[in-house]
């Protein structure tokens, strides 16, 4: 049995900047798919799948508008910075995505929760720890158990004081080192790895300079609307879309996202040339009465949501697959409708279930049967490129995605 080696490099012509000396440099990029590919590869099956994907193992990789930077590359750096973006782009990632919220002073920043600065940056180890909304309570035995530090609750030159770091608080820790501790958990290796932190605004300059599409999220704020009385979810909404203009992007290469369908309207009316590829992100799954199965109960339906002007729908990846008699992966009845109503469909997320050889979790729940190696994540994704037809995908390791997009011809 041939194992594949997958180790691909392939310099394109444009220009990135990175960060060097604190100063910005102009520096030639290379597409860098590493090891990954291959690896999952070699776990798959003999078959026609494996055979067309070990056949790729020597092209020369390109970027792709089918893989999507989940957050930038989060499984190399930390979510949301710069150097996790500049990595998915090294990907091959065609799409990268900035979550946006805003600041106390109503700054827009790329961050994937109001409320995450706890887990996802240094702010505990600073004195800006006691300005969080829940700060660390020292008298208790377990004081970070309520942690919650938003950036509503610091202004924006403070939140750029601020270094990314891995997704994680252990909200039983004793101590502020046990809280941040990785020992133990599978990001171990990434212990002490840091970002840079970045506003919505400098991520369009990047994104534009890295060559890629950008496809921000306005993520539902945690704090009530208005904030501060003078601040609405529409003039969020609003905001978001003003910061492309201002720097003249093309709407061509924006596909704006809320969970918020309230949003997409809004776009739609107000910004439509933005809004014509705005991603409605279906959160339907939280509806105990819903079922991807059942199209009774799509509530609105998908033939209602193509009709108010909604053109892509982005569902989590076990809604829009499901498993036959044979117990073979196909598409799920969500998938079949959807297509049927002419709506566009982006998944979420690869590359985020930890290991696959139990099931793969929540994200493979609707197919678990199915799923038992590493590498079966390819098998997931061929059916959602060949048979679902999917847009693309978002991934946490775009390189997985690339790869496989190179290779079947995907654009």
């Amino acid at each position: 049995m041939r194992r594949l080696r997958s180790r691909v490099t392939h310099t394109v012509g444009f220009a990135v900047l990175l960060l060097l000396t604190g100063s910005m440099a102009v520096a030639s990029q290379s597409i860098e798919l590493g090891a990954r590919p291959g690896e999952l590869i070699n776990t798959l099956p003999q078959g026609s799948l494996r055979s067309k994907l070990e056949s790729c193992a020597a092209n020369p990789p390109g970027r792709s508008l089918f893989s999507i930077g989940h957050r930038g590359a989060p499984l190399k750096f930390p979510e949301h910075t710069r150097e996790s973006y500049i990595a998915a782009a090294e990907m091959g990632a065609g799409i990268i995505e900035c979550d946006v919220t805003f600041t106390a002073d109503k700054t827009l920043v790329c961050r994937h929760s109001q409320c995450d600065l706890h887990t996802t940056t240094n702010i505990l180890q600073t004195p800006l720890a006691a300005q969080c909304s829940t700060p660390p309570d020292f008298s208790s035995n377990t004081p970070f158990k309520n942690v919650k530090c938003c950036t509503s609750d610091i202004t924006i030159a403070e939140f750029q004081t601020l270094r990314g770091k891995v997704d994680s608080g252990n909200k039983k820790a004793k101590t502020l080192q046990e809280y941040l501790s990785l020992s133990g958990t599978p990001k171990a290796a990434l212990q002490g790895v840091t970002g840079t932190l970045m506003t919505h605004r400098e991520s369009i300059e990047l994104f534009r300079d890295l060559g890629v599409k950008v496809i921000p999220e306005l993520k539902k704020p945690q704090v009530s609307m208005p904030f501060e009385g003078d601040f609405t979810q529409e003039q969020f909404a609003q905001a978001l879309v003003d910061e492309y203009k201002n720097a003249r992007i093309d709407p061509a290469d924006v596909f704006l996202q809320s969970f918020n369908l309230n949003d997409v309207h809004y776009w739609l009316r107000e910004e439509p040339e933005f809004g014509g590829q705005a991603a409605w992100l279906d959160s339907r799954y939280r509806d105990k009465s819903f079922s991807p199965a059942n199209k009774e109960t799509f509530t609105p339906s998908m033939a209602e949501l193509a009709e108010s002007g909604v053109k892509i729908i982005a569902p989590p990846l076990w809604m829009l697959l499901s498993l036959n008699d044979e117990k073979r992966i196909v598409p799920s009845v969500y998938a079949i409708e959807a297509k049927a109503a002419g709506l566009d469909i982006i998944v979420w997320t690869l590359e985020r279930s930890g290991s696959l050889k139990n099931g793969g979790g929540w994200y493979y729940q609707s197919i678990k049967e199915a799923i038992s190696n590493e590498g079966d994540i390819y098998a997931a994704l061929d059916v959602l490129a060949q048979q679902v037809e999917i847009r693309g995908a978002f991934s946490d390791w775009p390189a997985t995605t690339t790869y496989y997009a190179n290779c079947m011809g995907i654009q």
